[in-house]
């Protein structure tokens, strides 16, 4: 709290003073996340340049004339420059979505195509890593007010993780579900599971109704003190590497601010070997009752 006191011009016999007090904790908070926010960031990025810088040191000196170690060296240094391509993607992607959070979008999609879409872009990858992609639900159209870049972005990095912990010949689940209340959105969905809702709306005095998309993996799976700290930028539950598709950290912050921004929820359910469920729901949009031709 900051307080400051000013004397106030009166009558000498009425003496007048103001005391204003200003509870500054959401500012420090916010001062402590940026200064944490700098120094992940400039740690995730000096990493991988200083592999580089390591190898081209290397490859001007003693590997200069050898072939093989110029190759290999050639092919991390491609690696660790996608890895800093990804994360500076994913940083101005944050930054654009935490710029327009403030304004819900209008327009009006269909979750169940979104879903149907990003799982033919994700084809190659699960194909290579022999995951198997079940659809439930996917048949009917699932209209949701929002952005349909941005809802493809929530359910594309919500089916890549599954994907990436999913064990080989393993299966992921996509299952859609249309015209529930908020109740019911926030449901479990795996029985017996660790369940913790990360993002809830505000509770309307309308009865609106929701469309959820739920993405299940079979893979290791998270113990319960992980999953409050999930959508934290940069976290990643130690233990679980995801090999050669190593994420940068901010796939489920950027989630959570997008379904943020189109007033939605998300859940997370999982349980140490038996895998873990994402839950996002959107407001379903609202059906406009076309008018009868004349006569």
């Amino acid at each position: 709290w900051r307080a400051l006191t000013r004397p106030l011009p009166s009558a000498e016999d009425s003496p007048l003073a103001l005391v204003v007090l200003r509870d500054e904790t959401d500012v420090r908070r916010m001062e402590l996340m940026r200064v944490d926010f700098l120094a992940n960031a400039s740690h995730e990025l000096k990493t991988p340049l200083a592999s580089l810088s390591g190898f081209i040191e290397t490859l001007k000196g003693p590997a200069r004339d050898d072939e093989r170690a110029r190759d290999r060296f050639l092919d991390i240094m491609a690696a660790q420059a996608e890895r800093m391509g990804r994360l500076v993607a994913d940083l101005l992607s944050l930054s654009r979505i935490e710029l327009n959070e403030h304004i819900p979008p209008s327009g009006k999609v269909d979750l169940a195509r979104a879903a149907l879409d990003v799982i033919d872009a994700v084809s190659v990858l699960s194909h290579d890593k022999r995951v198997a992609l079940r659809v439930e639900g996917g048949e009917d159209a699932a209209n949701v007010t929002g952005d349909r870049d941005e809802i493809l972005q929530v359910v594309q990095n919500l089916v890549d993780n599954a994907i990436k912990y999913s064990p080989v010949d393993g299966e992921v689940t996509i299952a859609l579900h249309r015209g529930l209340t908020l109740d019911q959105a926030a449901a479990p969905w795996m029985p017996g599971a660790q369940r913790l809702p990360l993002l809830t709306p505000d509770r309307g005095t309308g009865e609106g109704r929701y469309v959820a998309v739920t993405v299940r993996d079979r893979g290791p799976g998270m113990a319960r003190e992980h999953l409050p700290r999930l959508t934290e930028r940069f976290y990643r539950v130690e233990g679980q590497k995801s090999g050669a598709r190593e994420g940068t950290g901010l796939g489920l912050a950027i989630v959570k601010h997008i379904i943020n921004r189109h007033r939605g929820g998300m859940t997370v359910e999982s349980t140490p070997g038996q895998g873990a469920a994402f839950t996002a729901y959107f407001p379903e949009a609202a059906v406009r009752e076309r008018l009868a031709p004349p006569a």
